[in-house]
């Protein structure tokens, strides 16, 4: 990866809808030159794809958590039947598989506070492999946008 992949990344992280003629006057390229090097890129696997953010309050969902789950026994299909289980609940924006003490954290956004206790104890509680479960609201969440080479 050169700089002109990495101001690439940059220009696409930060505006996805960008042209190919944009993007390659920006840069000073040529846009031959600028349609290769993004290709180049989709196919290395760097860029994976392109994606509309959403404003979570907007859509009714303005309050977040992160839960973190222990299930028993620790095996592989428990753990994979449950990946698969929370992955399908519209609540989940993000599930993180974890070494150490938990298990799993799942990143949700949800309604309000009872919404947020029915999926606690009505979706989460239902399954038997459920271990611990202890939940913490977040405040402010801030995810970094633009993310730069290594």
């Amino acid at each position: 990866m050169d700089e002109l992949d990495a101001a690439l990344l940059r220009f696409l992280q930060e505006d996805g809808r960008r042209t190919n003629r944009d993007l390659a006057r920006e840069l000073g390229v040529a846009p031959s030159t600028c349609l290769e090097r993004v290709r180049s890129l989709r196919e290395r696997g760097i860029l994976v794809g392109f994606r509309g953010e959403v404003d979570l309050a907007a859509m009714g969902r303005g309050l977040q958590a992160v839960i973190a789950v222990r299930v028993r026994p620790p095996t592989r299909k428990v753990i994979e039947d449950f990946q698969a289980f929370v992955e399908r609940m519209p609540e989940v924006i993000s599930v993180f598989v974890l070494t150490g003490s938990d298990d799993f954290l799942l990143h949700v956004a949800v309604r309000d506070t009872d919404h947020l206790h029915a999926v606690v104890l009505d979706e989460l509680t239902k399954r038997e492999e459920l271990a611990d479960v202890r939940t913490s609201v977040v405040y402010g969440h801030h995810r970094r946008t633009i993310i730069t080479p290594g």
